[in-house]
């Protein structure tokens, strides 16, 4: 009995002294921010609007309001790239040595203004893709890439066949689509949102080529759902 007894009492003392809550979290196990690159040209930079204005930052700021943990978005992008520019600046960058958690890719209008052959974008934009992947830590479903705008909706391009602008960069986008889906990454048309307030002021740029903040909101919200998901 007496055996029984001191058991019961050194059982008790040990379940008192355990502690009731986690050990405090340490720095190499704490929740890291998410972090994001997007790939591009004048689309991605924003040309002729403010940075705030630019779709990428518009899509994180939103993100963050959405309470996920987004760090500020890495940007390789300038007004004019066509694909094997955009390429060059990568393999010149500093980013392409990092690892991101989500990467954006848009890139083909200058390919198509300027007049390149359609083979040399089905040649360099699967190496495009593979970068991105690449970035992505090898994961495409982190991968994600926007359809290129229809800029023949707007005073500059009123002024340029509007209808073969429209028919060409639909050419390129059934081949991006098509092309992104043999890698498995994710491809958003925001070709039609373009095209639906192409023509309204509010939503070009001051150099009545470019999108307007408007418009790149406008595209967020397109695509805002999916690509949410793609990061959480």
């Amino acid at each position: 009995m007496r055996i029984l007894l001191f058991l019961s009492i050194l059982f008790l003392s040990t379940c008192n002294n355990q502690q009731d809550v986690d050990p405090p979290e340490t720095d190499s196990v704490k929740q890291q921010a998410c972090s994001y690159l997007a790939l591009g040209d004048s689309y991605t930079i924003g040309q002729s609007v403010d940075v705030n204005e630019r779709w990428p930052i518009q899509l994180a700021n939103r993100l963050r309001a959405d309470s996920i943990d987004l760090l500020d978005p890495d940007i390789i992008a300038r007004t004019g790239w066509t694909t094997d520019e955009l390429i060059s600046a990568i393999d010149a960058s500093s980013e392409k040595d990092s690892l991101y958690d989500v990467v954006s890719l848009l890139i083909g209008v200058n390919n198509q203004f300027r007049g390149y052959p359609l083979d040399q974008y089905k040649t360099e934009l699967p190496q495009l893709l593979n970068t991105a992947i690449d970035l992505a830590n090898g994961k495409p479903e982190r991968v994600f890439m926007l359809s290129i705008p229809d800029y023949g909706l707007t005073p500059f391009g009123q002024g340029r066949n509007p209808e073969r602008i429209a028919a060409e960069l639909d050419i390129y986008n059934v081949v991006a689509d098509s092309i992104c889906q043999s890698f498995r990454v994710a491809f958003y048309d925001i070709t039609e949102v373009s095209r639906e307030f192409g023509l309204d002021p509010e939503y070009v740029a001051s150099d009545n080529l470019h999108p307007s903040g408007k418009m790149y909101e406008a595209w967020v919200e397109e695509v805002y759902d999916r690509v949410k998901g793609l990061v959480r």
